[in-house]
């Protein structure tokens, strides 16, 4: 028995080209010199480390199983926050 052949039905194509004026800029996030890290992921900056340490005091607290720490943008450096002992 002879086979037919198999026609697959033509792709339509269509040009999703943009040009740069075209495509929405994705919008960087303001970024400030002390960003919260919960285990190794960015959340939040803030301009004053008293402010990123209070912060950073109030999640370690309400979840202590997480890495919490403070980056330190332009010395490039990381501080763990640890819960103080109450005792």
């Amino acid at each position: 028995m002879r086979q037919r052949p198999f026609r697959m039905p033509a792709k339509k194509v269509v040009k999703t080209e943009q040009t740069e004026e075209e495509r929405p800029q994705q919008r960087q996030p303001d970024t400030e010199r002390y960003q919260i890290q919960i285990d190794r992921q960015t959340k939040r900056s803030f301009k004053t480390p008293e402010a990123a340490r209070s912060a950073a005091l109030e999640i370690k607290s309400r979840f202590p199983v997480l890495q919490v720490s403070i980056y330190d943008s332009v010395s490039k450096s990381r501080t763990v926050v640890d819960v103080p002992k109450s005792g």
